[in-house]
């Protein structure tokens, strides 16, 4: 994949965006069709996480589940979405709870002895949507956390041999959306069997935009 062929698909992109416009800001989406997966097979449900070069461009939205230190340490830094040790056992029986507080988090932070107790209460919500805690050192200094997190990129394929992955928003500049997507490129390359040769073609799109196929001759079409 070529670095000009990227370039030429974010100008497309921004291109249709503009033709009509939204009142939110839009996230650039990069969506890689693959083949020769079997789908039955638990090594094909290829799994992402990757630190792009330039961040997601927008915030983070935190949740963490943790006691004591870490929850204060938590409540002081702003996080809306603290959830205890006492707290598991009652959303383990309120779906609807849970659905709530997932919705309102980005990513789930978590102290790391609660990992266990979190994986039976929770983790049947929690791990289809890629949303499982991340364990961190409670003496850490959340900031510092944050910052880390912010530019991981998570993807996975799930159903059909497609993955999809955010590589940034409409105020970033093109090159560092450009940037972003070969970082998620080259990953996903590494991941792969048989490399570059599963990738059946890549496409870019804006939230609310058709997808453009990335190649010598832009295109404008579904993902597939």
């Amino acid at each position: 994949m070529k670095h000009e062929d990227i370039q030429n698909a974010v100008k497309k992109v921004r291109e249709i965006a503009a033709a009509h416009p939204k009142k939110f800001m839009q996230t650039f989406d990069l969506a890689v069709s693959l083949k020769e997966l079997d789908m039955k097979k638990p090594e094909s449900k290829v799994k992402l996480e990757v630190t792009l070069p330039h961040g997601k461009g927008k915030a983070t939205r935190y949740g963490i589940i943790a006691d004591g230190e870490l929850a204060e340490k938590a409540k002081n830094a702003g996080m809306k979405i603290i959830i205890g040790r006492g707290d598991l056992q009652r959303l383990a029986k309120d779906k609807k709870e849970q659905r709530k507080a997932i919705k309102q988090v980005d990513i789930f932070l978590g102290q790391p002895d609660l990992m266990v107790e979190v994986g039976k209460t929770l983790g049947a919500t929690l791990g289809p949507r890629d949303k499982m805690p991340k364990p961190i050192n409670p003496k850490d200094d959340l900031k510092t956390v944050f910052a880390r997190f912010d530019k991981i990129a998570t993807a996975r394929v799930k159903d059909q041999p497609i993955i999809q992955c955010a590589v940034g928003t409409e105020k970033m500049t093109d090159e560092h959306i450009v940037e972003n997507a070969e970082k998620i490129l080259t990953a996903l390359k590494e991941k792969l069997p048989k490399g570059e040769a599963q990738i059946k073609a890549v496409y870019l799109k804006l939230t609310m935009s058709p997808a453009v196929k990335i190649g010598e001759a832009v295109k404008v079409g579904e993902v597939g």
